[in-house]
């Protein structure tokens, strides 16, 4: 369904064009450099948006939200509650709340002046990805940087702010995959505790038949509704991007 969709905005856009100016064209300008031509710009932005989920999978703090909420999930043994679609929903606003300053940093320094022709587009893209850049060196752990600069033969780097994007990038997910799994190792601990608790006074009860998930199960839950587990959870996620 997307592809007929964005053929027609294809050639809605081309039949726009002025009739004197070739669908896929370059333009002189007169600082000696050349502009493309609407279709071509349509073209490019249609082709950037079929790429936007793995921006957002690598680039973002997607991974690291999505991971915790997914082994929250495990540690509260509720099988499939919360579902996927709620617990993506959950992880895909709050990366747009922890990306907010990145986001409108994008906006100010790239998005608007290339709208407002003051860029071009090479400066808006530029431009856009310091931010961005800036947010995942952030997060990044120096070892795992140089790592993946060794593996890549970059082996001259003086300082991280000469890597590459396509080292920052792979750094930045396997970082974020650690951090992901520590704080998922401390979001375990206490519902293990409980399970431990109760299945230990099963056994001295001598009931062997009985499985301890079924009663440790509203004890965690209770824990933790009593605790206010969702908000202490998504506001330390969001607090840990920036700390």
């Amino acid at each position: 369904m997307i592809r007929p969709v964005c053929a027609v905005l294809l050639l809605f856009a081309a039949t726009g064009v002025n009739a004197q100016t070739e669908a896929l064209a370059l333009a002189a300008e007169a600082t000696g450099g050349q502009s493309y031509s609407l279709s071509i710009q349509i073209l490019v932005l249609m082709t950037l948006l079929t790429l936007l989920p793995a921006v957002v999978l690598s680039m973002s703090a997607f991974v690291r939200i999505i991971i915790v909420l997914s082994i929250l999930r495990q540690a509260l043994g509720t099988a499939q509650t919360p579902p996927n679609q709620v617990l993506l929903g959950i992880a895909l606003f709050l990366t747009f709340f922890v990306m907010a300053p990145v986001i409108s940093e994008i906006h100010t320094t790239a998005a608007k002046p290339y709208i407002d022709g003051e860029l071009s587009a090479d400066q808006a893209l530029a431009n856009g990805i310091k931010p961005l850049r800036a947010f995942m060196l952030d997060q990044t752990r120096e070892s795992d940087l140089y790592l993946f600069a060794s593996i890549a033969g970059h082996t001259d780097l003086a300082s991280v702010d000469e890597a590459p994007m396509s080292i920052v990038i792979p750094s930045f997910m396997v970082s974020e995959l650690k951090t992901a799994f520590q704080i998922g190792f401390l979001v375990f601990i206490p519902f293990l505790v409980v399970d431990l608790v109760v299945s230990s006074v099963l056994m001295s009860m001598g009931m062997m038949m009985l499985s301890p998930m079924i009663i440790s199960l509203p004890f965690k839950i209770m824990l933790f509704v009593m605790v206010d587990g969702w908000a202490l959870l998504l506001g330390t996620l969001a607090s840990s991007f920036y700390l």
